[in-house]
């Protein structure tokens, strides 16, 4: 990663935005390179530029990128939701995942429930001629007597729109 002070005359993206010097020890120039601007700004919108820098300082270099990557992604979510940030996100994905899981649950029943008419319907049909497996058993053998609850229709649309 591109460090300021030492082989470049651009600062990085917090000390442009903080319009101060910076050196070769700057914190945030690993993290937060000139030509990405708005990765900083979200960042010192949300957090301050005192408390991101104290982050980084009091974590090990071995973990200070994944640090900022998450500062980022939450400092994004917090500019599009300022009251629930990326836990508005999540729980956002979980309702889909909820909605999605009811929504496969009613198709396999309907699945179920067309087997079953669709086993029933062949029973019910005169026997097939010459069929070795059908025609050679008694009527009725493959009929199931079976109490199907359809109170439970699916009349609503699949997709809430």
């Amino acid at each position: 990663m591109k460090e300021c002070g030492k082989n470049s005359s651009s600062p990085c993206a917090a000390c442009k935005l903080l319009r101060r010097r910076c050196g070769h020890d700057c914190v945030f120039a690993p993290y937060f390179p000139s030509d990405e601007p708005h990765k900083f700004a979200n960042v010192h919108k949300v957090f301050g530029a005192s408390n991101v820098s104290k982050m980084l300082q009091e974590l090990p270099e071995h973990k200070r990128g994944d640090a900022v990557s998450s500062m980022v992604y939450e400092a994004n979510a917090r500019v599009r939701d300022p009251v629930y940030g990326c836990v508005g996100a999540i729980s956002s994905l979980q309702q889909q995942i909820d909605m999605l899981r009811t929504q496969l649950a009613m198709a396999q029943a309907e699945v179920v429930q067309l087997k079953l008419r669709q086993s029933t319907n062949i029973t019910n049909s005169p026997p097939n001629n010459g069929s070795p497996i059908m025609g050679s058993l008694p009527k009725g053998y493959y009929h199931m007597d079976l109490d199907v609850d359809q109170s439970n229709t699916f009349n609503e649309p699949m997709w809430p729109y």
